[in-house]
């Protein structure tokens, strides 16, 4: 959520970095209901401090045995109890309705995330590893999958419906194997594990943004809890109002969940293979940083998602998101793009983001550093895919396909996968 006072006081500088965005807002209305909010204010405290200089009057009065004085001071209190009554829902009905409007609005983009209108101006900042030249008919995933017997399509639309997959035998324990691996290797970079719940309320998820914006998107309980969507969500609230000490930063955390997305709006896109699912599991990165080295924080994030793919061998490239592509919560994002065959392409794996203050204001979570600042400040939080695994699997088999059919497993996952080097036909 931006700070109302920022946005105030710099509404072109906002009004600017919205149609860098391409997102419409109505300033106008924000500025109305910041000013109607104010002025109830103003004049509610007015009449608190009229009442209370009155209220403590008639004691006075009373004891001087004026009376009447006394009673006239007491109906202006009551005058007075039902102005400040008016005030104040003024004052809560502009409140609730600025609130409403500010938690649709999304982040203000960092200085150094490319302006651009969409996807196609999303500059290329490095890449890894050179995509492997094939003396066979390679296939894609979809097919090799089935053709081992690891991965079964047909039977999972018939168990739950389309975008759904069940995995067994090898498909099975590959996905282990890489939940595991990828865990393990967070964790000796200094990210503790978490496990978390798969459900969140919706306070948690308004904390980091996908509520109320976003609900379409979310699988919802007849309780009301919903199904989240990414481990980031429970990885950035579990210090929702609190205040952490300076020293504890950065926190690094990391967490393998399911995932849960309707993938509303995503009709047709991606509908075969691992790509884009209604569930998929993913080993999730957070951090909590003090603001003046989120930034670095961030490189290291992506070095981080990095380094999982370079032991796994996978050629990818980063990009950095521009203005029009970003995600509603980032200030600035990177994406790591794996290397796949069936697509001659490379296709998102993981994405990296500072998100500064945005998520910290929603959720409310400060930090405190007496030595240099006065009072609490907002940490800046940040998140990322370590990875994917649905799509770690899929570049997997599809650049580790051997002329036989079979698949090589990679070096590092050998030792997850009971020393199993090679995937064949079952």
């Amino acid at each position: 959520m931006l700070d109302i006072r920022f946005v105030r006081e710099n509404i072109d500088q906002v009004n600017e970095a919205m149609k860098s965005r391409n997102f419409t807002w109505d300033s106008e209305r924000f500025l109305q209901l910041d000013e109607d909010r104010r002025s109830a204010i103003a004049k509610e405290e007015t009449l608190l401090a009229q009442r209370n200089a009155i209220s403590k009057s008639i004691g006075q009065l009373m004891g001087e045995g004026k009376k009447e004085e006394a009673e006239a001071a007491k109906a202006e209190v009551a005058k007075l109890k039902e102005e400040i009554a008016y005030y104040s829902d003024l004052h809560d009905q502009a409140e609730s309705e600025l609130n409403k409007l500010i938690l649709a609005v999304p982040n203000v983009p960092s200085d150094s995330t490319p302006v651009g209108k969409d996807e196609t101006e999303n500059p290329e900042v490095r890449r890894w590893g050179t995509p492997r030249t094939f003396d066979f008919d390679f296939k894609p995933h979809w097919d090799l999958g089935i053709d081992l017997g690891i991965i079964d399509f047909e039977r999972a639309v018939k168990l739950a419906e389309s975008r759904f997959v069940l995995l067994g035998g090898l498909g099975a324990k590959l996905e282990r194997a890489l939940i595991n691996f990828m865990a393990d290797t967070h964790t000796s970079r200094g990210y503790k594990e978490w496990w978390c719940p798969v459900m969140a309320n919706a306070k948690t998820l308004t904390g980091t943004g996908q509520l109320p914006k976003f609900e379409e998107d979310l699988f919802k309980t007849t309780e009301g809890l919903y199904l989240i969507p990414t481990a980031e969500v429970q990885l950035t609230n579990i210090h929702s109002d609190e205040v952490l000490d300076v020293d504890q930063l950065p926190l690094k955390y990391c967490a393998f969940t399911p995932c849960f997305r309707e993938e509303a709006g995503s009709a047709g896109r991606d509908t075969r293979g691992l790509i884009r699912l209604h569930q998929f599991d993913k080993v999730e990165m957070v951090k909590y940083a003090k603001p003046e080295e989120s930034y670095d924080d961030l490189e290291s994030m992506v070095a981080d998602a990095e380094n999982i793919l370079q032991l796994l061998g996978l050629p990818y490239r980063v990009i950095s998101l521009c203005t029009g592509d970003l995600g509603f919560s980032a200030a600035k994002t990177y994406d790591l793009e794996v290397w796949l065959p069936s697509y001659d392409a490379y296709k998102e794996i993981s994405s990296c983001s500072n998100c500064e203050d945005f998520q910290a204001r929603r959720a409310n979570i400060k930090y405190k550093d007496p030595a240099n600042f006065k009072g609490n400040r907002l940490v800046h939080t940040l998140n990322g895919s370590g990875l994917a695994v649905g799509r770690t699997m899929a570049a997997i088999l599809e650049n580790y396909q051997q002329e036989d059919g079979s698949i090589k497993v990679p070096d590092v996952l050998v030792p997850y996968m009971g020393g199993i080097e090679y995937i064949k036909p079952e």
